[in-house]
């Protein structure tokens, strides 16, 4: 597969927004409205049936399928939004799987939950058409691995059809972003894959496919570098550590190394300590073992007045070692898009070095 193809309308973005929620209720919605079709159809095969009359089963002419799902319907006579069940040792990850991270805590819970009440609800499946028989999970990874755990041997499952790749992952993206269970870690994890395996050629191709700036798929590659006992012990807790706090972890971590980093992660959860808090330990101005007080009032150590066209429109202050201020106002909103767009590059040039 090449990358322009892997790649084409790749729109998917890590940042929870209002727009993608309900992009992804659209998606449930689409699939719910399938499901509803076949409403008071309590029918469930396995594999190939004759449930189904020559008089139900029938091609919707309005419906939009791929040749190799049409196919494969008919061959297994399989009505669009049935409720099937299948072996689970037919069923496999996708690798265009949004999520890498399950907490065994959460599986072995969910486990207990499926064998006692039983699969409520069905995962989506797609068919892998190289391998007839076998299936790509499409949405419902959890609840496959918890019903092994449960040594259940079968799941309730949705056939749909979608190639595996970016279509794929876009709607298990979408699900997962809707349900708030999409962590900057596993998006560090298949971002760097997708560079890896070459689906694009640089992070600025992958940002500009993404519709994100490339600081922050730089962000995502700098986190991706901690070991996976690491992030870990802070996909636990996604309430402290987002995008900002891994960042600063994984720079502790590169200084470090792995058991003061976890260390560290430990001391921030017990303590609360906020991303600024951790940044004055990454920069040695505060000690991991003793929680940095915030700073009181600094006075400026070198200021300069900033003048455009003759008119004073601010000042830069220098502060310590470490620290710079800008202020500006009185700009037109060109100027001031201008400067900002400057300033990002800088700061982008910056993160990507590091």
């Amino acid at each position: 597969m090449k990358p322009t193809q892997f790649a084409k309308g790749f729109k998917a973005r890590p940042d929870t927004t209002s727009s993608e929620k309900r992009t992804a209720l659209d998606r449930i919605n689409a699939i719910d409205e399938i499901v509803n079709q076949e409403a008071g159809n309590d029918k469930q095969v396995t594999g190939r049936s004759s449930a189904y009359t020559e008089d139900e089963f029938h091609d919707d002419p309005a419906a939009q399928e791929s040749e190799n799902f049409k196919a494969w319907r008919r061959k297994n006579r399989y009505v669009q939004g049935q409720v099937i069940e299948l072996p689970l040792k037919a069923i496999k990850p996708s690798p265009f799987n949004p999520r890498h991270f399950y907490l065994k805590a959460s599986i072995a819970e969910l486990a207990v939950n499926l064998a006692k009440q039983g699969q409520q609800q069905a995962i989506h499946v797609i068919p892998d058409h190289e391998n007839p028989g076998t299936f790509f999970v499409s949405d419902g990874g959890r609840r496959v691995r918890a019903l092994k755990e449960a040594n259940k041997e079968t799941v309730k499952a949705i056939v749909i059809d979608l190639p595996i790749g970016i279509e794929s992952y876009k709607l298990g993206y979408d699900l997962n972003v809707q349900r708030d269970s999409q962590t900057v870690f596993d998006n560090a994890i298949v971002w760097k894959r997708f560079l890896d395996e070459k689906h694009f050629q640089s992070q600025r191709e992958l940002a500009d496919h993404l519709g994100l700036d490339e600081s922050t798929i730089a962000v995502a590659l700098a986190i991706a570098k901690l070991p996976e006992n690491v992030m870990h012990e802070m996909v636990a807790r996604p309430d402290r550590f987002g995008s900002n706090m891994g960042y600063q972890v994984s720079r502790f971590h590169t200084a470090r190394g792995a058991d003061a980093t976890l260390r560290l992660i430990n001391k921030i959860a017990s303590d609360d300590l906020s991303t600024r808090q951790v940044a004055d330990i990454v920069k040695g101005r505060a000690s991991a073992q003793e929680t940095p007080k915030p700073a009181g009032r600094q006075r400026y150590a070198q200021r300069l007045e900033i003048k455009m066209d003759g008119l004073a429109v601010g000042d830069l202050k220098t502060y310590g070692d470490d620290r710079l201020e800008l202020r500006l106002r009185g700009l037109s909103k060109d100027k001031r898009d201008e400067i900002l767009q400057q300033i990002e590059k800088m700061l982008q040039a910056d993160t990507v070095k590091r």
